[in-house]
């Protein structure tokens, strides 16, 4: 039985990463949060003092970066080099550091490869903000995950704090802002809803109720494959 390949887009905050990684679990697919890998490169460049556009300098972080994903204890770790680095991109620093090192074709071409392997046969769900119109055009499915920067801001807020980072509301309000703006006018793959993309708003929705619209649409696409 053929597998699909879903992608999950949207903006930060949104919800993408727990719909990703709950309807991975649902259909037993696996789930490639492929914003980490952004992270994970950002967190490279900080930690070596490179700007984030010395893209010889992110040339040679790339080459150098080992990624691989971990399900350790139920949940899906990511490492670098060896190096469970799961906590540390999380990071607010590590976030606007990665919204600027994606817009690097630099990285964005090496991301590309990797990403792409990992999708080459099917029973994957990719959640990032280019997944749908960039890296897997030709994706089974693609989700387009929103919600209004209000909702959006207090979800990040608590997810942080969670974490035990300690953060403040205005500033992640500033934080989003700043990214939704990155994002969606960088020059190179820019943040958008994919034509052929169902657009889900989770504003007013739990995740389960969100999970329940994606997995009717996976059932029926499997159905006509």
């Amino acid at each position: 039985m053929k597998q699909l390949v879903i992608t999950i887009d949207g903006p930060s905050g949104a919800g993408k990463s727990t719909a990703a990684r709950l309807l991975a679990e649902r259909l037993d697919y696996t789930y490639v949060d492929t914003g980490a890998l952004y992270r994970a490169v950002a967190l490279a460049a900080r930690d070596k003092g490179c700007p984030p556009d010395d893209d010889a300098g992110l040339h040679e972080i790339c080459l150098n970066l080992n990624l691989t994903f971990k399900r350790m204890g139920g949940e899906l770790r990511i490492h670098a080099n060896g190096n469970d680095i799961s906590q540390r991109i999380r990071d607010p620093e590590v976030s606007m550091i990665a919204s600027a090192v994606s817009a690097r074709p630099v990285v964005r071409k090496h991301l590309l490869g990797v990403q792409r392997a990992m999708g080459k046969n099917g029973g994957v769900v990719f959640e990032g903000r280019d997944m749908g119109t960039v890296v897997f055009p030709e994706a089974d499915l693609k989700f387009y995950l929103d919600a209004n920067p209000q909702i959006r801001t207090i979800r990040r807020y608590r997810e942080l704090v969670a974490k035990g980072l300690r953060v403040s509301l205005n500033q992640i309000a500033q934080d989003i802002r700043k990214r939704d703006e990155n994002d969606s006018h960088r020059r190179l793959a820019p943040l958008r809803q994919p034509r052929d993309a169902i657009r889900i708003d989770s504003s007013h929705l739990t995740m389960e109720e969100v999970i329940r619209i994606m997995l009717e649409k996976a059932k029926a696409r499997l159905s006509i494959i």
